[in-house]
């Protein structure tokens, strides 16, 4: 009489709370991006991105003040700044004011972009990755995909937070370059835009984000890794063409 050994079947993987997302997005994301086939739940990470934004906006209304965050925009533009020069006194005071109460009411209302463009990008990344690499993808799972992907600008938020509360120069701060985690930082934009964007497109936290959301669209799906690397990062390429041209174009 003979007996046949039974292999016992491979456990799943135990599910993962929302806290223990977040944690493993930044120390095993795979983890992570594979629990999201379980459940594609991405309130907590945005809750995050929406309180650390808030508080960083808050900071620079104290710290720095919107009328100066616009004057610094306005230097941006050479172009721009030479008309504005070009007013009288009491128009160019009332127009830097109007500019100070957009560039306010646009950051503490931030919550929402961070929504949209989300949503947007998750749309894009899954239309491409569904119908371009035949991936066996939901748009809900893409849309947590993005959301937890965008975690390390977290911590760059933190960061400019901490940079703006011990005193940042208040005539070098700008939302779009807050700290020093990229090349375009150390740039003038009125010398040089194009410049500036691509230097400013080369930032660590940006690229982390792009490998996490590479990571997370071949662990829910059979895509290969590199394939999905080449996708991710070939749409932020023609997003950084794009928004530099248009950019240099107008200032």
């Amino acid at each position: 009489m003979t007996s046949t050994a039974v292999t016992p079947a491979p456990q799943a993987a135990p599910p993962l709370s929302q806290g223990q997302r977040i944690i493993n997005t930044f120390v095993a994301p795979s983890k992570t991006f594979a629990d999201l086939k379980r459940s594609a739940s991405w309130w907590l990470p945005f809750l995050l991105m929406s309180l650390v934004s808030l508080l960083f906006v808050y900071g620079v209304d104290q710290k720095i003040g919107f009328r100066k965050v616009a004057e610094n925009q306005l230097q941006m533009s050479p172009k721009n700044a030479a008309r504005m020069e070009q007013l009288p006194p009491e128009d160019r005071n009332r127009q830097m004011q109007q500019q100070a109460s957009v560039f306010r009411y646009f950051s503490y209302g931030y919550p929402a972009v961070i929504l949209i463009w989300n949503v947007l990008i998750a749309a894009i990344l899954f239309a491409t990755f569904k119908f371009a690499a035949s991936a066996d993808v939901k748009f809900k799972v893409a849309l947590a995909i993005v959301m937890y992907a965008s975690l390390p600008l977290v911590i760059k938020s933190l960061l400019a937070m901490l940079s703006v509360g011990v005193g940042a120069s208040a005539d070098s701060f700008t939302f779009q370059n807050p700290i020093a985690s990229n090349p375009g930082y150390f740039i003038n934009p009125a010398e040089s835009h194009w410049l500036y964007s691509l230097g400013t497109a080369l930032d660590i936290f940006m690229i982390w984000t792009l490998v996490l959301t590479a990571i997370g669209f071949s662990s829910v799906s059979k895509v290969k890794r590199s394939t999905a690397l080449l996708i991710v990062f070939g749409w932020y390429l023609i997003f950084v063409l794009a928004s530099t041209g248009l950019g240099a174009a107008f200032s």
